[in-house]
């Protein structure tokens, strides 16, 4: 949903409440799942899936809870960006979730002793770039409107 723009989400739901919302996210996330359960059985996959889970280094129930923390997780950074295209734009959520990338591949070097590759360390530096950028244009356009309304008054006082 990041990059939804309010006046679609309108369209769709046709109301401008909280619950209208949440029941797009639960919705859209149950099609996803249905999508993928059937993937998951017509490759033939779902054979694979307990000796994925056996082979897991830290165990079944770690494997479980990484599954079910990292569903939950999404499902909460999916209410918070849409809450942050309703109420600020979609170009803002966008940016938040950019500024939110390079967070992952640190956490994964710290805590799982992850390989630093090139291709990570660029892709940090272009999602902080961007937020920069983001950020720098901000302050360029507010400086701006402050000006043109200072010379504004400036005129009229005169």
């Amino acid at each position: 949903m990041p990059g939804t723009s309010p006046l679609l989400l309108l369209q769709v739901i046709k109301k401008e409440t909280f619950r209208a919302v949440i029941d797009l996210i639960i919705f859209e996330c149950l099609v996803a799942t249905c999508i993928i359960m059937v993937g998951l059985f017509v490759s033939g996959e779902w054979e694979h899936l307990t000796t994925e889970m056996e082979g897991y280094k830290l165990g079944k129930v770690s494997y479980i809870m990484n599954l079910t923390w990292t569903a939950v997780s999404w499902q909460l950074f999916s209410i918070g960006s849409t809450g942050l295209i309703c109420d600020a734009s979609s170009l803002f959520s966008n940016a938040i979730s950019v500024v939110g990338l390079p967070i992952v591949p640190i956490l994964a070097v710290f805590f799982f002793h992850d390989k630093m590759s090139g291709v990570k360390a660029i892709a940090m530096v272009l999602a902080i770039w961007g937020f920069a950028s983001y950020v720098y244009q901000h302050y360029l356009d507010d400086s701006r409107s402050k000006n043109s309304a200072g010379h504004v008054e400036r005129c009229n006082v005169s």
